[in-house]
């Protein structure tokens, strides 16, 4: 008999490696220290005229406000030039 598969659990494990690309990514781009938390994440994007997922980043550093980068694709499309351009303008605002 096999083990029971939940077809409806998250799939964390197929953007595992996405995941760290962009994590580096984006220390990279914004000179980040290694202790620098970071989350990327799939959600359903909202705004009017975006697609209905997009990868949000999010930049945690100890006593600063919270910057969240906001990538209008799938994690699995995102390029560098992607992040360096979101990038560019969350840090703007």
């Amino acid at each position: 008999m096999s083990a029971f598969h939940n077809p409806l659990a998250p799939k964390f494990g197929r953007f595992k490696a996405k995941s760290a690309e962009i994590k580096g990514w984006v220390r990279e781009l914004l000179e980040l220290h290694e202790d620098t938390s970071l989350t990327v994440a799939e959600l359903a994007c909202r705004d009017e005229g975006c697609p209905d997922i997009e990868t949000v980043i999010g930049i945690l550093e100890p006593s600063k406000p919270i910057i969240t980068i906001r990538v209008h694709s799938t994690m699995a499309e995102v390029t560098k030039l992607d992040i360096a351009e979101a990038a560019q303008k969350a840090c703007a605002a």
